[in-house]
């Protein structure tokens, strides 16, 4: 090969810029590449606090709901009866039953006009004129439901957060506050059953910023005014929800997290990783790899410094140059709640608006229908057998997921928290339900369920399926003293049909098989699965040698009928399969085992192979083969 002079002085410069970019290119690939993996991982831990602060702001608002709901009873008793000696007497120990029976609850107290305790489950008389709750109360007519920022008890110097209504004399005006508390401690030690890291946090704060309670350290920040932080100030944070990083202002760690806002109450979730924590997985294995591309570099610049010092040898040595540095350079180039009122006759008695949203029924429809009646009769005894529980008393809240209908919809998965209610003397008359629709979750279990044991291409079972079946039909067969059989399919010369027709073809190819496959799996518990490329299996519970042969054959003959070109594979030049079968009774064959039927069937496969291929070899013949046309 001739060369230029001043075309061959330039040789080795060039072939130290190719080095360099491949350097470069490798380097840039590698940082993009572990880039990407740390995104994947910011990404993965987003919804792993996404999921844990949905589920934890749906433990505050039942919390509160729970306290407003024991709340309204007793100022419906108040505003009915008065407040009498006789009735604070009454409801005094209704209050110390609640709180005794609900940890959650740190005090309930009953307050005339002045702030003085009319009632306390604690016992000890407080004013608390100068309350928030009691002040707003105090100056506003609306009846609805109040939260208090968290403040210090006047008992202990535990942290609360209140619960608090008005009630009115007979005339209409303000007659007292009932209110009921929760310690944060409670919420804090709730939180710390989630493992979120060792630098992780969870922390209930209200709509303003004020701490309610976190986990851990939540006497250290409980009561703290966070409202000049951007969470509550940016207006890009003030969504309903959303991902937020940030350096904590109680710790100074750099954090990942995820903040969600209460729709009901006013108050917001914040759950949140230390981000450094959270990617030391990536870490170490990016340190790993990224050794792995310096040894490479080095490498490739180690040969790029002594192709160089060849090409300074002569004219003789640049064709062979050439040549490295194109295999060079193919080298280098080559994812509102439901709340109903129960009665003891299984009626509902009341239902909140957004049964319309949940169920499609508005509350004035379904108000006096049985709770029950649109149960999936396949989740009927099981949802009976709680309710039975119930009102025996041996259960005081439960949490069930059944199917029910939905009047535009066939059919929904609900979620409902049920929790007892009971009458002043104590008798069970009822439960409250709280449901939502978890529809789209259950899809979503159950399509990923789907994934985990289906062959993406060919929709028949994957290997991991087959696995677990096979070892399961084996012990039916050796409990049940019967035959067990297997065929194992590979299609002849299939690497050879890629390389001809293309991956697309050989992916059609593949599925018509499957097709085939399929079609022979008549039985519910036969199983057809793809064991790994090109290679698939049959399991055939219950069946001999010569059922086994027979349907083998089916498929051997149904495959070459199809037709499917491959001039490489002679003599038949169309798609053919080879096939090996084995028979076996776990029951009389007890040193055997799984992997031995496999074993059988795959050697009787090769000896399919050997003969010939486009056959069925069971794994007792002895007979030698010989090629069949076809």
């Amino acid at each position: 090969m001739n060369v230029a002079p001043h075309k061959f002085s330039q040789m080795p410069l060039r072939a130290a810029a190719f080095v360099a970019l491949v350097c470069v290119t490798i380097v840039g690939l590698s940082v993009w590449r572990e880039w990407e993996a740390r995104e994947v991982t910011l990404k993965t831990a987003e919804v792993d606090l996404a999921n844990l602060a949905h589920s934890l702001t749906q433990h505050a608002e039942d919390s509160l709901d729970l306290l407003d709901t024991g709340i309204v009873g007793v100022i419906s008793r108040l505003e009915t009866d008065g407040t009498g000696s006789d009735t604070i007497s009454k409801l005094r120990k209704i209050l110390v039953a609640r709180k005794n029976s609900l940890k959650r609850i740190h005090n309930i107290v009953i307050t005339d006009e002045n702030g003085n305790s009319l009632a306390s489950a604690m016992g000890t008389p407080i004013n608390r004129d100068d309350r928030e709750y009691f002040l707003h109360h105090q100056q506003s007519a609306e009846r609805g439901v109040f939260v208090s920022h968290p403040f210090k008890s006047k008992l202990d110097t535990d942290w609360d957060i209140a619960v608090s209504r008005r009630f009115n004399h007979a005339d209409g005006s303000f007659g007292g506050v009932v209110v009921a508390s929760i310690s944060s401690g409670y919420f804090a030690e709730f939180y710390r059953q989630f493992d979120n890291g060792a630098g992780g946090s969870v922390a209930l704060v209200t709509a303003d910023g004020i701490m309610v309670a976190r986990s851990p350290d939540n006497e250290s920040y409980a009561g703290r005014d966070l409202s000049d932080k951007p969470l509550f100030r940016d207006p890009a944070l003030q969504s309903a929800s959303g991902v937020y990083y940030f350096k904590s202002p109680l710790d100074g760690a750099e954090r990942v997290s995820f903040y969600r806002r209460s729709d009901r109450f006013p108050l917001l979730l914040l759950t949140s990783r230390d981000q450094g924590e959270v990617l030391a997985p990536w870490r170490n294995a990016a340190i790993g790899r990224m050794m792995f591309v310096v040894a490479l570099i080095s490498l490739i610049a180690v040969i790029g410094a002594y192709l160089v010092r060849q090409l300074r040898r002569g004219h003789r040595m640049a064709a062979a140059l050439a040549e490295k540095e194109a295999n060079f350079r193919m080298l280098a180039e080559g994812s509102s709640d439901m709340v109903t009122r129960i009665g003891l006759d299984e009626r509902i008695q009341y239902a909140s608006p957004s049964s319309l949203r949940i169920v499609g029924w508005g509350p004035d429809q379904i108000v006096g229908t049985p709770a029950l009646a649109g149960v999936n009769p396949a989740d009927l005894a099981a949802v009976q057998q709680m309710v039975a529980a119930m009102k025996r008393g041996e259960v005081e809240e439960a949490r069930v997921t059944f199917r029910t209908r939905h009047r535009e919809k066939s059919e929904i998965w609900i979620e409902s928290t049920l929790c007892v209610t009971r009458k002043v003397s104590g008798e069970i008359d009822g439960a409250v339900a709280i449901s939502r629709d978890v529809t789209q979750q259950k899809d979503l279990e159950e399509r990923l369920e789907t994934l985990a044991i289906e062959d993406g291409l060919t929709g028949l079972a994957n290997r991991r399926r087959f696995d677990e079946r096979l070892a399961e039909e084996w012990t039916r067969a050796y409990r049940e003293r019967t035959s067990l059989s297997l065929l194992m399919i590979d299609i002849d010369q299939f690497k050879s049909f890629n390389d001809k027709y293309g991956h697309p073809a050989g992916d059609k190819c593949l599925r018509a098989v499957a097709r085939i496959l399929a079609a022979e799996a008549k039985r519910i518990t036969d199983l057809a699965a793809r064991y790994g490329g090109e290679e698939f299996a049959m399991l055939l519970p219950n069946t001999d040698a010569a059922g086994c042969a027979r349907i083998g054959e089916r498929i051997r003959r149904e495959l070459h009928e199809a037709g499917i070109p491959h001039m490489l594979n002679p003599p038949f030049a169309l798609v053919t399969a080879s096939l090996g079968g084995a028979v076996c009774r776990p029951a009389s064959e007890r040193s055997a085992g799984p992997a031995s039927l496999v074993e059988q069937a795959d050697r009787a496969l090769y000896a399919a192979k050997a003969g010939g291929r486009n056959r069925l070899v069971m794994a007792e013949q002895t007979l030698q083969l010989v090629p069949v046309a076809s």
